[in-house]
């Protein structure tokens, strides 16, 4: 009998501390909640930081299959895009279908706490997609460089982009790598078209940091006073146009500054023959423009040379009187240097055949002379305004931020004067203005492009 109690009491004891143990892990595990995570030996890859858009061709798929989630069996898995669940569970795949930019958000719940992980897609348009370009009343032009840089573009504040993803490189044939480079090309082509926005591809041979080609430079003009190479060059820029579904182009300094004179005016003759050219292949529906100097050589165009073309970007943008050795220190593109070369090209073409130049960048001075002029040719560089604004955010609104010593400065155009010129090109009925370049522009009301669009609207 003796021995039937004890048994009991031992059972009774273990079950009691079982029992104790139980309470005590469910106590244990509600005092110490889990924080749920998600793990994987790839989440860097799949959500890296900071996040980086991912482009994808339509059609294309990325699948979120080697993620991991703690505590393992008890995480609610939800997938969210553009904010709006659309699955559960620890796996899924987002296939690219409609043009346009989407967050891939996957949040992983337990126990009331709720971590979160994004990924952001944009998906191309497919080729040969059909837009309608926005209405307009003045052009308002973001020239791009050949980075493509569209992080702080506004699509409402523009109405045609050019993005100078085409270089004539030294066998005179056609480069397009740049805008072919992480589909950038396709990326701004739909972005654009989303937004009503027309896009011409810029062709050039290399360019200088202010946007004019290299001194001396003939490989543009070799290729065009080449029957057979200017003949490929036209077909380059006509197949690429279709592959890309770009609207136009813009033939940009065919190098137009030589020492020998009589090279310039036959370069400049043979880029009258090459827009002639990519007119019949091109057809009335695509832009076809011209970026125009300033200087004395302006005289090789003429108005009916240029019946060809929409219209004509002009380079109202850099004096030259302020750079070189004893050259006075100055901003290089003021309002009364804009207002002589627009009216320049007046008295030649049609107001509606003219989009006046204005530039995003400024003009920083390294180094003086004796006298408290510019050095030498080495001297002086050129900054975005983006830039400036990142080392003075207080700058917009400005035209010279001093440096040190004095009287080291940068010279550019802010805000209020860029203000300025829009109105004198609304008041003069010119077609409109484009911003060179538009990847060097700032973002909200900072914005040059921004300025001058609520200026010509």
């Amino acid at each position: 009998m003796k021995k039937i109690r004890l048994f009991i009491c031992i059972l009774f004891s273990a079950a009691l501390v079982a029992g104790c143990k139980k309470d005590d892990a469910a106590r244990q595990e509600k005092e110490n909640d889990y924080i749920p995570r998600i793990l994987g030996g790839d989440v860097a890859s799949v959500f890296p930081t900071p996040n980086a858009t991912q482009v994808l061709e339509p059609g294309e798929t990325i699948a979120f299959n080697t993620l991991q989630f703690t505590p393992s069996g008890r995480v609610e898995v939800v997938w969210k895009v553009n904010d709006k669940q659309v699955a559960t569970g620890e796996k899924f795949s987002f296939t690219a279908t409609m043009a346009g930019d989407y967050r891939i958000k996957v949040e992983a719940s337990y126990n009331g706490t709720t971590v979160s992980r994004f990924k952001d897609v944009f998906v191309l348009a497919a080729a040969g997609t059909p837009f309608t370009p926005k209405s307009y009343t003045k052009v308002v032009m973001s020239y791009l460089g050949e980075n493509g840089d569209i992080t702080n573009m506004n699509w409402n504040n523009v109405t045609h982009v050019t993005f100078k993803a085409g270089l004539v490189n030294a066998a005179g044939i056609l480069d397009v790598s740049k805008g072919e480079t992480g589909r950038k090309t396709q990326e701004i082509v739909t972005k654009a078209h989303l937004a009503g926005v027309p896009v011409l591809l810029g062709v050039s041979a290399t360019l200088s940091a202010n946007g004019w080609n290299v001194y001396d430079s003939n490989l543009f003009g070799s290729a065009l006073k080449n029957v057979t190479q200017r003949a490929a060059l036209v077909q380059a820029v006509k197949d690429y146009l279709a592959l890309r579904n770009m609207d136009g182009v813009d033939i940009m300094m065919a190098d137009v500054g030589n020492i020998v004179e009589a090279t310039t005016t036959a370069n400049m003759a043979a880029t009258i023959t090459f827009i002639n050219e990519l007119r019949a292949a091109l057809g009335s529906s695509k832009i076809i423009t011209l970026t125009v100097p300033v200087n004395y050589t302006h005289t090789n165009y003429t108005a009916a040379g240029l019946a060809n073309v929409n219209w004509v970007h002009v380079r109202a943008f850099e004096s030259g009187l302020n750079t070189g050795p004893g050259r006075p220190l100055g901003n290089p593109s003021g309002y009364d240097y804009m207002v002589t070369s627009a009216n320049l090209w007046k008295a030649k073409l049609p107001l509606n055949k003219i989009v006046v130049g204005i530039p995003a960048m400024g003009l920083r001075y390294t180094a003086v002379d004796a006298n408290g002029n510019n050095s030498s040719f080495t001297s002086f560089n050129y900054i975005p305004y983006k830039d400036i604004l990142t080392l003075y955010p207080t700058a917009f609104d400005k035209e010279k931020v001093d440096l040190t010593p004095a009287p080291l400065a940068i010279y550019f155009n802010g805000v209020p004067l860029v203000t300025q010129k829009a109105g004198f090109i609304k008041a003069s009925d010119f077609l409109g203005a484009y911003i060179w370049q538009g990847d060097f522009d700032a973002a909200g009301n900072r914005s040059l492009t921004q300025a001058v669009y609520n200026t010509l609207k």
